[in-house]
């Protein structure tokens, strides 16, 4: 049997039909920004495998860090133990953080980050003597994650999940903030989507450990983006309702966006944020959970008096070596050079998808470019024509995306826009 045969017929993919699972390319390398498949053809990962490897793969820096580490200690538990490099990502991480979060809780995925997010809230809550207060609130179009609770806040209707809604945890949701990012801030709450935000505060706050957002930008849920002030007022509504703010930020951290975190261009300290995805580069699963001193201590002196969680690899050393190593990459600051040359590139050169017909919108921000079509697009097209174009592309939903790792080129910039554009054209 072939590997392709094997993997046909005993792997599991993500959201794949194992009855009729579509094309599927063997890899055997990866480097910088391309991928090699088993026929030695070279694809350009447009999608930074899932938005993960912002500097390309196998930067050597990170690999060097890793392969010092591997050779020292691939792990140990974090229960009653520390190690210098789970302290040396902690300082990392809170150079770029605001100073008020200040605690962080390693995890070992973005999805486990969410869960972890929200048990943080609930037990902060009881803490307080709140008991009722476990549900969350949260906006449609939203997407935090395939595990059991992050579920339950992710869009119950258009959702990835809405095949479980009547299994999960009932929450309340809020209609998709309506102003786009670029567009002006009206100050009628009925036109901005306040009205809504607030009325639900006032209506159900005694029901609510917090509201959860990924800040500006709702990716897997449609990649639409918002306007940096609805984060600033749903900061000031928490505070008066005593509900806790959680970001999600772990697609859009670490300069995806244009700038280092996404609630930067909102100037909004949530209670607790989500990190993940690029936090290693794209060369490790994991994750942070980062929390204000107020939401830890709370906890700490509640009746269990310890936060209630522990995963078995918590604090990877192996993982937080790649995250120093990463998080080294984006100290000179030369990134956000980058990712404005990624936007200016795929603003001019994304355009003339305006004009076909079966377009809805083009937008970028930072190093996000979208087509949005006014009809599903079938990813299956996108991923038959990739080993001859040599472009990797994952289409989803309405939208043909790209999401580059910084390092990429210009000339490897336009053969992505070229074929994103192509598919455009050819799914109208």
């Amino acid at each position: 049997m072939t590997p392709l045969a094997f993997d046909a017929a005993h792997l599991w993919h993500p959201y794949t039909n194992v009855v009729a699972p579509g094309p599927m390319h063997l890899i055997t390398e990866a480097e910088g920004v391309w991928l090699t498949c088993a026929d030695g053809r070279k694809m350009i990962d447009a999608m930074s495998s899932w938005w993960c490897a912002t500097h390309g793969h196998r930067h050597p820096q990170i690999v060097d860090g890793m392969k010092a580490q591997i050779d020292r200690m691939p792990h140990v538990m974090f229960g009653g133990l520390t190690h210098d490099p789970a302290i040396a990502l902690g300082r990392r991480l809170l150079s770029l953080l605001p100073e008020t979060l200040d605690r962080i809780f390693y995890c070992d995925s973005g999805s486990v980050a969410v869960e972890v997010a929200m048990k943080m809230a609930v037990q902060f809550q009881m803490a307080q003597g709140e008991r009722e207060r476990y549900r969350f609130a949260t906006i449609r179009g939203g997407y935090h994650g395939d595990t059991w609770k992050a579920m339950s806040v992710c869009d119950p209707v258009n959702g990835m999940h809405g095949l479980f809604r009547g299994a999960l945890s009932v929450q309340h949701f809020l209609p998709r903030p309506p102003v786009r990012f670029h567009e002006p801030w009206p100050d009628d709450p009925a036109q901005n989507g306040l009205a809504a935000l607030q009325g639900l505060l006032e209506q159900y706050a005694d029901q609510l450990a917090g509201l959860i957002l990924e800040p500006l930008v709702q990716g897997a849920g449609g990649m639409h983006f918002y306007h940096p002030a609805y984060l600033r007022a749903a900061r000031a509504l928490c505070d008066a309702h005593g509900v806790l703010l959680i970001f999600d930020e772990i697609a859009t951290g670490f300069g995806r966006t244009g700038k280092m975190f996404a609630m930067d261009h909102a100037g909004v300290t949530p209670d607790i944020l989500c990190l993940g995805k690029a936090l290693t580069g794209g060369h490790m699963s994991f994750a942070a959970t980062v929390a204000t001193s107020a939401v830890a201590e709370g906890i700490g002196a509640s009746e269990a008096g310890v936060f209630m969680h522990g995963p078995t690899y918590m604090a990877n050393p192996l993982a937080c070596a790649a995250g120093n190593a990463s998080l080294a990459l984006l100290e000179d600051g030369a990134w956000h050079g980058r990712v404005t040359a990624i936007a200016e590139q795929m603003a001019v050169e994304l355009a003339p998808a305006r004009a076909m017909p079966g377009v809805a919108d083009v937008r970028v921000l930072g190093a996000i470019g979208v087509i949005e079509m006014k009809q599903t697009v079938d990813p299956r097209i996108a991923h038959a024509r990739a080993p001859s174009t040599g472009v990797w592309l994952r289409p989803f939903g309405r939208n043909i995306y790209c999401m580059p790792p910084y390092v990429v080129t210009p000339g490897d910039l336009s053969r992505i826009t070229a074929e994103m554009v192509a598919l455009a054209g050819g799914a109208q």
